[in-house]
């Protein structure tokens, strides 16, 4: 593409800092002239901070013909408007994916080990004897959804030595599929009655809201694992509370639902649940691998190359 001018960035300014430090908005300047101001830009580089693009928001800038999310998922962003005024619109989810897998591939070593019970019976004073600890080699892992995420948390389990055995549960994905990514293709309650640890990496869909039921919680053998790095809203927050407080299953939580969760709620405190503020994705010096990703898609959109996180109106609902 030819004749582009303007490119603006539109995040919270700490985002920006963050997210496009001086070098990064050094190699974007090759590209065109770079603005705060949304009003007539070419190119539109947003992240944490920018509000939903608005009617009012893109009729002022009229010549905008692509938006470069630097950062996940785009549903809170982009509106109906911008798809009916055909903007190309690309994410860098990509770039985020590789921290979210890495911390979720880093839990399921510590489920493996039933790291958060044993460390809050040792804090009692009690050691634990050698025939009862547990190891990774050949523990079956139940990974629902085979999103970007979910790929690359399978694709790391297969690197490991430890010979996970694999299953998998996504409506989107048939055996054969399944068994190129290393996994057994499963039915959800199956998933749930087979597995140690449990991860998911579905998005937030109204058939997808209470996945993990009272139910299906109570179908995951006795010290199993729950880690969920996706949304909130797939877990029965309430179930997963008493199933837990029992110690019967224990987890690790980088999203609830609500989130944040009330001051004093009984997650927050049980010795075998681990709860983090949402840091599974790109965090601190991350974040610039998302600042990275948008320049070379500005780089490539400019060169009129095929943009590598391009986001399809279509698919946008199955995505995170």
């Amino acid at each position: 593409m030819s004749g582009v001018k303007t490119i603006a960035i539109a995040m919270g300014a700490d985002v920006a800092d963050a997210v496009l430090p001086a070098e990064l908005r050094q190699k974007l300047a090759e590209f065109g002239e770079l603005t705060d101001e949304v009003e007539g830009a070419d190119i539109l580089i947003t992240g944490w901070g920018c509000p939903p693009l608005t009617t009012a928001i893109l009729d002022a800038a009229p010549r905008l013909r692509v938006i470069i999310h630097a950062a996940g998922s785009v549903k809170r962003l982009v509106t109906d408007e911008v798809w009916e005024r055909d903007i190309t619109v690309s994410s860098a989810a990509d770039a985020n994916a590789g921290p979210v897998a890495d911390y979720t591939c880093a839990t399921i070593v510590f489920a493996a080990k039933r790291a958060l019970a044993t460390a809050a019976s040792y804090a009692e004073g009690r050691w634990p004897g050698f025939g009862e600890r547990r190891g990774s080699d050949e523990l079956v892992v139940g990974v629902i959804g085979a999103s970007r995420i979910g790929r690359r948390v399978m694709a790391g389990l297969r690197g490991s030595d430890a010979g996970y055995r694999v299953l998998l549960h996504d409506p989107y994905v048939d055996a054969a599929d399944a068994e190129r990514l290393g996994a057994e293709l499963v039915g959800l309650d199956e998933l749930c009655r087979s597995s140690t640890v449990v991860t998911l990496h579905a998005p937030d869909l109204p058939e997808t809201r209470g996945l993990l039921s009272a139910g299906r919680l109570a179908l995951v053998p006795d010290g199993g694992t729950v880690v969920n790095t996706a949304r909130g809203s797939l877990i029965d927050t309430e179930a997963l509370t008493l199933e837990c407080a029992t110690g019967r299953l224990d987890a690790f939580l980088d999203v609830t639902n609500p989130e944040p969760l009330p001051r004093g709620h009984p997650l927050l405190a049980l010795p075998n649940v681990l709860v983090t503020p949402h840091i599974a994705g790109a965090q601190g010096s991350e974040v610039r691998r998302l600042g990275a990703y948008a320049v070379a898609e500005t780089e490539r959109w400019v060169r009129g190359l095929p943009l590598l996180g391009k986001v399809n109106r279509g698919e946008l609902r199955r995505l995170a």
